[in-house]
């Protein structure tokens, strides 16, 4: 398992960066996995996804200003981790920006933890195994 789930950025436009990404990481044998459009987003932008295995790690989205929507997740098979995280964070002086529980609106088992961190970038902790250590 690797330590980063995902990664997200702002962008000005985000079909412009569509274009780029797929045409830029097609030599890494990286492809948009999946596009998520403004009536689904947080900002009201359009979100791409890209990775392989069909699992997006990277996504573009737009309608914020680029270095303002920077995004983290770092990936745990655990959920008391995700809730040690939160605690430990928010101790160190960070600020809710979501706290540990499920997020049905990406799907069933997605159990997360949202704090910005001293500068304002939203660091994420996520289990998303549905069958390890999660009862």
């Amino acid at each position: 398992m690797t330590i980063l789930d995902h990664i997200e950025f702002a962008v000005r436009d985000a079909e412009v960066s569509r274009r780029f990404y797929e045409l830029a990481l097609a030599p890494l044998d990286i492809v948009r996995v999946i596009t998520v459009g403004p009536e689904r987003t947080r900002t009201g932008g359009t979100r791409h996804g890209f990775g392989k295995d069909r699992y997006p790690s990277l996504w573009v989205h737009d309608h914020e200003a680029p270095g303002a929507g920077m995004h983290i997740a770092f990936a745990t098979r655990d959920r008391a981790i995700v809730d040690a995280f939160y605690q430990a964070a928010v101790k160190a002086g960070g600020t809710d920006n979501g706290p540990p529980g499920i997020r049905t609106h990406y799907h069933e088992h997605y159990y997360a933890a949202y704090v910005l961190d001293p500068d304002g970038n939203n660091v994420e902790v996520v289990c998303q195994d549905a069958t390890i250590n999660n009862q």
